[in-house]
């Protein structure tokens, strides 16, 4: 009798996110909810990354009332959601209080399963989430964030599996966000923790799809194991996105493995978001097809594409190549952290200057920040040199103890800035979304009575302007240039001098 494998369905969280800068309205989501519901995954993931932030950014939408929406339209779902450990969904530490009430808040109104990681796999930074998810009831997953580094082995990944079975992991997630997972490791991986974290132990596996051999890596993985596997339906899918939901129901047969994913539902699913789709085109990736080139980067692929369009527009398209050849030798620097939220932004930003105005020559302070211990440990030591010339920029010292512990109770202030706030409508999910967000909440708690809005645009407003050419046509500054690079909820304005 063939083994059942699991799905979680991405295409109302991680899909979008990955292919349409996370645009995508309540709107047009509703009427797939049904057909997914009833499809047969093990769970929808809908909620959490940067959905949060953009529906109070872009579209005037409130992330707990899309939550609320989910669970009356899923009623039959494993809801699911991706955490940052202690940054929540937010791009900083917070107070191990905050951490506990937004994870009670996400679970009261609807959430039941947490994905939950940190950008550096400290699981320092993962305790006290996983703590709270257990408290209550809900399902917390404990993530490992997949890269590649000389430090990087299969038993390292195998030991922090172990460390979050300790901390009452229900199941072990192997995420990787950039597409680097190759087949062989994820077998190994994958086989290592059923060995040493027991049979019995769920291993649920995310990949992308931006280098093109990950559907490979997801067979491998479930050869060695696994039991849920992450995709999208195929209408929304590949690219820097996931593999196609259908696909892997496809390729299963005749294996001894299957689904049990309705087709019917998931042709009507495909369907809806083929139609959908075209609406958002002015916030497609451009990345078509295939990029092994991430192997050695490891830039995942929304942050090239973001990366290249911020330099097209001062001017200096022409050094990408250079940026993507610096993110290895930054990376290496601070410890060969992971590259993802918010890792991803404050290691790519560096390299982004070191290119610019030359090596450390500037620094913000969130790479001060990484460099210093203030955003936990990674796995490798960091350059003395640069961590010299990070104190000297953060006018600071580095810590070894847990970030979160050097943080003072912030419940009380939050709650009071927030409630002060025009349109602030005294619950304590509109103080966390203040929490999480405080430079923008305030413009959404004013305007959030005026309802959703349509972020797509006609394709004349859409337009922007070329960068300068040359008289060869290559991209040209003859003036200074200043440069914004956005972290989280802060941008970085750097003027530049031309060579």
């Amino acid at each position: 009798m063939p083994r059942t494998v699991e799905v979680t369905e991405l295409v109302l969280r991680d899909a979008h996110q990955s292919l349409l800068a996370t645009r995508m309205t309540l709107e047009d989501m509703i009427p797939a909810c049904e057909d997914i519901d009833k499809a047969g995954y093990w769970s929808v993931e809908c909620w959490g990354g940067a959905t949060y932030d953009s529906c109070i950014r872009f579209l005037n939408e409130d992330p707990w009332e899309r939550l609320r929406t989910f669970r009356k339209l899923m009623p039959n779902s494993r809801l699911q959601m991706l955490l940052r450990g202690q940054n929540l969904l937010g791009y900083r530490h917070y107070e191990d209080t905050v951490v506990d009430r937004f994870v009670d808040k996400s679970a009261e109104n609807g959430m039941d399963v947490f994905r939950v990681f940190d950008a550096l796999n400290d699981p320092r930074n993962l305790k006290r989430a996983m703590e709270a998810v257990k408290r209550t009831g809900k399902w917390a997953e404990g993530t490992i964030c997949y890269t590649t580094s000389p430090l990087h082995t299969v038993e390292k990944f195998v030991e922090l599996a172990q460390r979050l079975q300790e901390m009452g992991a229900a199941s072990i997630c192997l995420k990787d966000m950039a597409a680097l997972l190759r087949p062989e490791p994820a077998y190994q991986i994958v086989r290592g923790i059923k060995e040493k974290c027991g049979e019995a132990m769920p291993v649920h596996v995310h990949v992308h799809s931006t280098t093109g051999v990950t559907l490979v890596s997801l067979m491998k993985a479930i050869e060695a194991g696994a039991d849920i596997v992450d995709t999208s339906i195929s209408s929304l899918s590949l690219g820097p996105g996931h593999n196609p939901t259908e696909a892997l129901v496809e390729m299963l047969q005749g294996t001894g493995y299957e689904t049990k994913l309705d087709k019917d539902r998931l042709l009507k699913i495909k369907e809806h978001f083929a139609k959908v789709r075209p609406r958002y085109a002015e916030f497609e990736s451009k990345i078509y097809g295939v990029e092994t080139e991430i192997f050695d980067s490891q830039i995942p692929g929304g942050m090239i594409s973001n990366m290249e369009s911020q330099l097209r527009q001062q001017g200096a398209g022409d050094k990408l190549k250079e940026v993507l050849a610096e993110v290895p030798k930054v990376r290496k620097d601070a410890g060969y952290p992971p590259l993802v939220t918010p890792s991803s932004q404050i290691v790519g930003t560096q390299a982004v200057f070191n290119v610019l105005m030359g090596e450390y020559k500037a620094m913000t302070g969130e790479f001060a920040d990484l460099m210093l211990g203030y955003y936990g440990e990674a796995i490798g030591d960091r350059d003395p040199k640069v961590v010299e010339l990070a104190e000297k920029h953060a006018k600071k010292g580095p810590i070894s103890e847990r970030p979160a512990d050097l943080l003072k109770p912030e419940w009380e202030a939050l709650d009071a800035a927030a409630k002060a706030l025009k349109g602030h409508d005294g619950s304590p999910e509109d103080t966390l979304t203040y929490a999480m967000f405080p430079q923008v909440a305030p413009k959404f708690f004013a305007n959030r009575a005026e309802g959703p809005k349509d972020p797509c645009k006609s394709p004349a407003t859409a337009a922007k302007p070329a960068a300068a050419k040359g008289a060869d046509g290559s991209a040209s500054i003859t003036g200074p240039v200043t440069y914004d690079v956005s972290i989280g909820d802060k941008t970085h304005k750097v003027t530049v001098q031309p060579a």
